[in-house]
């Protein structure tokens, strides 16, 4: 959802020049999405083991903070803008690192959690690609209210599936 949400503001900024810009941001921010839960789940896998008695916390507390992050996001009210292509050199990094943070945690919570990691990653990959897209699409037509919206109800579904792991793992 951040990066549905910085897409359709890059698509907003009208600083997306053309097709192939579109699909090289929305390229990139689904291959970091991709990437990202993996070294997180690598991560996850060494240090599973040591936390095991409280992998259900951490889960929910990763899983907690993204979300509120996200809905601290959404309802923000500075619009967020782009003065130069987001889709080109260190601009396009910074915000592929930036949109996949989160997903590294989700990798390290999948780990605690010991689900297999490769079939999610490329579906949270591909999923952001496509989303990514869709979101510049709609970043030139709908404006930033809706990627608001959406950032909003994404942070509460993350929140909502950590208390869900918790509960489960407490009952």
């Amino acid at each position: 959802m951040d990066a549905f949400a910085v897409s359709i503001a890059a698509g907003t900024s009208r600083n997306i020049s053309g097709e192939r810009a579109a699909l090289r941001l929305s390229f990139h921010f689904g291959l970091f999405q991709f990437f990202m839960p993996l070294i997180g789940w690598s991560l996850g896998i060494n240090i599973a083991p040591l936390i095991a008695s409280g992998d259900h916390w951490v889960a929910f507390i990763l899983l907690a903070i993204v979300g509120g992050r996200m809905i601290k996001a959404s309802l923000d009210k500075q619009p967020r803008s782009f003065k130069a292509d987001p889709s080109k050199g260190m601009l396009l990094f910074v915000l592929s690192v930036a949109t996949s943070i989160d997903a590294l945690a989700v990798g390290l919570s999948l780990a605690m959690l010991k689900i297999k990691i490769l079939f999610p990653s490329l579906l949270i990959g591909i999923i952001t690609a496509l989303l990514s897209y869709i979101g510049i699409q709609m970043g030139k037509r709908l404006g930033l209210k809706f990627g608001k919206r959406m950032e909003l109800l994404g942070g509460f579904l993350l929140i909502g599936i950590g208390v869900k792991i918790l509960i489960t793992h407490l009952s």
